[in-house]
């Protein structure tokens, strides 16, 4: 994942978008944007007929929703993938 966050940030410094792209609030918002445009391919429709309708499009916002985590995990100078395996520990504890 440390190449895919590297990745990002050479895109967004090509394009000048590295101070722009840098706000942990705004990159937070846009999580939850993205995240919302990804439901919105699954909205009245079974998830069945919501793939087959529009899989171009879920994979699209699934990617901008992890191209935003990524770049948040980099704002706060964090390996995505150390904090995603430390999530995971604590999940193997708890009881739901």
């Amino acid at each position: 994942m440390k190449e895919l966050q590297e990745e990002i940030r050479t895109f967004l410094k090509s394009r000048g978008w590295e101070n722009q792209y840098a706000l942990q609030k705004d990159l937070a918002l846009s999580i939850s944007i993205e995240s919302a445009e990804l439901l919105e391919c699954f909205q009245w429709k079974e998830s069945k007929e919501a793939v087959e309708k529009n899989e171009e499009a879920i994979l699209d916002e699934l990617a901008d929703v992890l191209i935003y985590s990524l770049q948040l995990a980099d704002s706060f100078e964090l390996d995505a993938a150390e904090i995603i395996r430390r999530k995971l520990e604590k999940n193997k504890k708890r009881v739901w």
